[in-house]
């Protein structure tokens, strides 16, 4: 059997929460008026504070979509990736994070992606690293529009079945497969893989990680 490799996406292969940075673009793109994203980025954080759950915030986020052409979307992600790199120090990925994954792609393990974005962030991220596949949350799209729906957000526990779904269709031998993450909420992803790296020094993960002897990618260049 073939053995693989998963990563998340935001704040573990590149540096910023690609949905937020994306809507920011998006809206000073369509012409919204300054402070637009602010007011509705705050609504979210606000909800957030007040405990709703992240894949409630999920969706909430989607909402924000609502009539939106999935063409128009996707050709904008492209025009976001490109801007992203001119715009974000040291370039859009975490270096170490590419490196390792570049290094597994090359030895001819397929690389699957895993975030809570969706298609319009994840698509042209996919390409430029060769990706084999990205699964984020899919919103639901009639017509070509998007309703501001979405069918399961990919985060926490969804991630860990769109492993074990992926490998069950595709073949992978999870016990020799790799996985990277950087949140707690990542944990049902990497407890479904032989070989889970912790990235970064999030405390519930690397305490987890540190109890259970999985491998730690710090992203300032060293590595344990």
């Amino acid at each position: 059997m073939t053995t693989a490799v998963f990563s998340d996406v935001d704040e573990t292969l590149i540096r910023v929460k690609s949905m937020f940075k994306f809507l920011e673009f998006y809206l000073a793109e369509r012409g919204e008026p300054a402070g637009t994203y602010d007011r509705l980025t705050g609504e979210l954080r606000a909800q957030a504070l007040r405990g709703a759950p992240r894949n409630e915030i999920n969706r909430r986020y989607y909402r924000l979509y609502r009539g939106e052409g999935a063409e128009r979307l996707a050709a904008a992600g492209r025009r976001w990736f490109a801007d992203a790199w001119e715009r974000t120090p040291n370039g859009l990925f975490v270096t170490e994070v590419e490196q390792e994954l570049t290094r597994h792609r090359k030895a001819g393990l397929p690389l699957v992606l895993l975030s809570g974005s969706f298609f319009a962030c994840l698509d042209p991220i996919a390409a430029d690293i060769r990706a084999d596949q990205a699964l984020g949350t899919r919103p639901v799209v009639r017509r070509g529009e998007l309703t501001g729906e979405v069918l399961v957000p990919m985060i926490g526990a969804t991630k860990g079945r769109a492993v074990r779904v992926s490998s069950a269709v595709r073949g992978f031998d999870l016990t020799g497969s790799f996985a990277y993450g950087d949140h707690g909420s990542d944990i049902p992803m990497l407890e479904a893989v032989g070989h889970p790296v912790v990235v970064g020094d999030d405390e519930e993960l690397v305490g987890h990680g540190r109890q259970h002897g999985w491998g730690r990618l710090l992203t300032g260049g060293r590595s344990h």
